[in-house]
């Protein structure tokens, strides 16, 4: 294997793990998320239920918008200016209006009724989106429409007891009989009210004649909307409705008093929906949008990826990045020293020294005693200075070296020279080995081996 293929399976082994690592990441950086600056809005779709409350002349004085009758809304809505803050609605609703009336007083005012209703409107709806400089997720709203309205009236006027039907007689001492109670049939008794709606109250002929059971109102509708994130809302709310009626409770200021009828005021029939709702936006286009670009933004270090001295190596990786030009350089971007003695080759007079042998500044070999003559003795030997001298083979120096870190008993075969330090030539042969598959290591152990070799 030459020393080229040795290079690259050290930069493989070395630098391709952190590349496979960061892909991701790297791949991430491709796309970004930016507003949309022309969304496409489309129909929110809106299911809600609530309590409906009637005010006419025929009430309940403990209705509530807590024990009102049940009703729904249907929602559809859309956006109608350019600036979206207003948007139209188009519903649907459904449930019951009714009224109880109980007097001990005047006994005419016992009444009640219950009418199913439907109701078919559009409104406008603002939500006072254009007064906020940033998003908030409360909005309060206000919305006003036009809607029609279709009933149908009936009473509970008599309860069926074992097969016989008993109409409700009202006393003044607060009972119900089934008979007058002024009657003295022994069949009179005192009865209850079944709640059974059966009775269509066009049936009493107060002078109102057949009336259409229909009318247009105009609701007007507040609450708060709540976006618990961008498609959905939910909305808590309350409507009036104004309906241009006086019959839906069969009492009206036209009653003709002659025929017994109760004569109301001359207020509309009004009623009101209480409800919260859940709105979906499920087609419109998202506020953001994921864009894929051709180039991510990185922010390189430019001495990493630079070769001040143009011998093949980036500085970040550089040992000697002051290297002059031309010179052949070892892995490390170092001039190459082939007998290991400090001075590179393109100054070395004597490039082939004996191994550990002192040198000059120009690599020739000197002797220890010359050595010590040329120190210095007035100032003190730096640390490293005495320890490279400790390290120099016993045989030249008059001391003990020091020794390397031990040698792993797997790798002691990878030191051929015996001189317990790994070099790199030796490491690179075990590499060669390890391909031609004459080494007796395996994958794992060159991995070792190489961290090994760097923590020497």
């Amino acid at each position: 294997m030459n020393d080229f293929k040795k290079i690259v399976f050290v930069f493989f082994i070395s630098i391709i793990p952190g590349i496979l690592f960061s892909q991701g990441n790297i791949e991430d950086l491709l796309y970004t998320e930016v507003d949309n600056l022309n969304p496409v809005y489309k129909p929110v779709i809106g299911f809600g239920i609530g309590t409906y409350n009637f005010f006419g002349d025929v009430h309940d004085p403990r209705q509530n918008p807590l024990n009102g009758t049940f009703g729904y809304k249907v929602n559809i809505s859309t956006f109608v200016d350019n600036k979206h803050y207003i948007r139209a609605n188009f519903f649907f609703m459904g449930g019951a209006l009714s009224g109880n009336e109980r007097s001990y007083n005047d006994l005419r005012r016992n009444m009640n009724f219950r009418s199913d209703i439907l109701v078919f409107g559009v409104n406008l709806n603002y939500d006072f989106d254009n007064f906020y400089k940033k998003y908030r997720r409360v909005h309060p709203f206000i919305s006003v429409g036009f809607e029609v309205l279709t009933f149908n009236s009936k009473t509970d006027s008599f309860t069926n007891i074992e097969g016989v039907d008993y109409r409700y007689h009202y006393a003044d001492d607060g009972n119900i009989y089934n008979l007058p109670p002024s009657s003295l049939d022994p069949n009179l008794s005192v009865i209850r009210r079944d709640y059974t709606y059966e009775t269509d109250l066009r049936q009493y002929d107060w002078g109102l004649g057949e009336y259409p059971q229909y009318a247009f109102a105009v609701p007007v509708d507040v609450g708060l909307d709540f976006w618990l994130s961008d498609r959905i809302m939910f909305r808590l709310g309350a409507s009036y409705h104004f309906a241009f009626t006086d019959v839906i409770d069969h009492v009206s200021y036209e009653n003709d008093p002659a025929t017994g009828a109760v004569v109301g005021d001359k207020r509309y029939d009004d009623f009101m929906y209480t409800y919260f709702s859940l709105h979906l936006d499920l087609f419109s286009s998202k506020k953001t949008l994921a864009v894929q670009r051709l180039f991510a933004d990185l922010e390189l270090d430019l001495t990493l990826i630079g070769d001040e001295d143009n011998d093949g190596f980036m500085d970040g990786w550089d040992q000697c990045p002051e290297t002059p030009f031309g010179i052949e350089t070892d892995t490390t971007g170092c001039p190459l020293d082939d007998d290991y003695d400090g001075i590179p080759n393109y100054l070395d007079d004597e490039p082939l020294s004996r191994y550990g042998a002192f040198v000059d500044e120009r690599g020739v070999e000197i002797s220890e005693d010359n050595l010590i003559s040329k120190l210095d003795m007035s100032a003190a030997v730096p640390r490293k200075d005495v320890e490279l001298y400790l390290r120099t083979p016993s045989s030249y120096s008059r001391y003990e070296g020091v020794k390397y870190e031990e040698i792993p008993e797997k790798f002691v075969k990878v030191d051929v020279d015996g001189d317990g330090y790994i070099s790199f030539d030796e490491i690179l042969d075990e590499i060669d080995s390890y391909f031609d598959f004459e080494s007796e290591l395996n994958s794992e152990d060159i991995h070792e081996l190489n961290d090994f070799f760097f923590s020497q």
